[in-house]
C-alpha cells in the first residue's frame, strides 16, 4: 500500500508547481486503441518439468490482442509552448496462453493509470490547445492480470472455474505526439499516439509480469 501511494504521488508532484500558475485549463476525453508490443504482445516460456503434474510442460506462448480504453485529461497551459496535463485512463486487453497438447489458458489484463504529462506546442498554441504538440510523462499504473480456463462470459465458467489473479502497482513512462484540430474557440478534435513502457517491477525472473509495453492511439476531443 505504501509503495502504491508513493507511485500515486509522482505524477502529482510533477504537475503541482506549474499547474498552480496556469489559467484556462482544457478538459479532454478520448477513446483509445492499445497495440501491445515486445513481450507483452507475444512471449514464449520454455518447457519445464512440473512436479505437481509429474510431467514436462511444453513451450508456452502468451499473446495479447489489441485493447480498448478511455482517457480523461485536464491540460493546464503554463506559457505559449508548454502545458502540464493530468491524465486519468483505463484499458483492458484479452489474450491466450497456448502450448501443444495443453488446454488453452485465457488471459485478461486491465489497468488504471494516473499520470502527469508535459505537452510542448512548438507553434506556440498551448493556451488555445491547438495544432501539433509533443507529450512525455510518468504514470502510476495499477494493473491486474487474470488467468483462467473456459468461457469468461458464461455462467458455467463462473460456477465451475476459478480465476488466478495477480495485481501490480508499477511506474510507467510515455512519449508521443498529438494534434488538436479546430478553431481557437469551442470544441477541438484530437488525435494522439504514444508509446508506453513499464519502468519498475518487470523482472520476469523475479516473478514479475512482463513489462506492459504498448502503442496507444487516441481519438477524442478537448475544450
Amino acid at each position: 500500500m505504501r509503495r502504491a501511494a508513493s507511485l500515486l504521488m509522482l505524477p502529482l508532484i510533477l504537475a503541482s508547481g506549474s499547474a498552480l500558475k496556469a489559467q484556462s485549463p482544457h478538459v479532454g476525453f478520448s477513446l483509445n486503441l492499445l497495440f501491445p508490443t515486445g513481450d507483452f504482445a507475444s512471449n514464449t516460456y520454455p518447457a519445464y518439468y512440473s512436479t505437481s503434474a509429474g510431467r514436462i510442460i511444453p513451450d508456452q506462448k502468451e499473446t495479447y490482442d489489441v485493447g480498448l480504453g478511455g482517457s480523461f485529461t485536464v491540460s493546464f497551459p503554463v506559457d505559449r509552448t508548454l502545458a502540464i496535463r493530468l491524465n486519468l485512463s483505463g484499458s483492458a486487453e484479452n489474450g491466450h496462453n497456448r502450448a501443444p497438447g495443453e488446454t488453452t489458458i485465457n488471459l485478461r489484463h486491465s489497468q488504471f493509470n494516473l499520470g502527469g504529462d508535459l505537452q510542448i506546442f512548438p507553434q506556440g498554441t498551448a493556451f488555445r490547445h491547438r495544432g501539433l504538440y509533443f507529450v512525455a510523462g510518468l504514470s502510476a499504473d495499477f494493473e491486474q492480470f487474470d488467468r483462467s480456463f473456459g468461457d469468461l462470459n458464461s455462467d458455467y465458467y463462473y460456477n465451475n472455474y476459478s480465476v488466478d489473479t495477480t495485481r501490480k502497482s508499477r511506474l510507467g513512462g510515455s512519449l508521443g505526439i498529438g494534434h488538436s484540430f479546430g478553431y481557437d474557440a469551442g470544441m477541438r478534435f484530437t488525435m494522439e499516439a504514444t508509446f508506453h513502457k513499464t519502468l519498475t517491477s518487470h523482472d520476469v525472473e523475479a516473478g514479475d509480469p512482463p513489462s506492459t509495453d504498448f502503442v496507444k492511439v487516441g481519438f477524442g476531443f478537448v475544450f
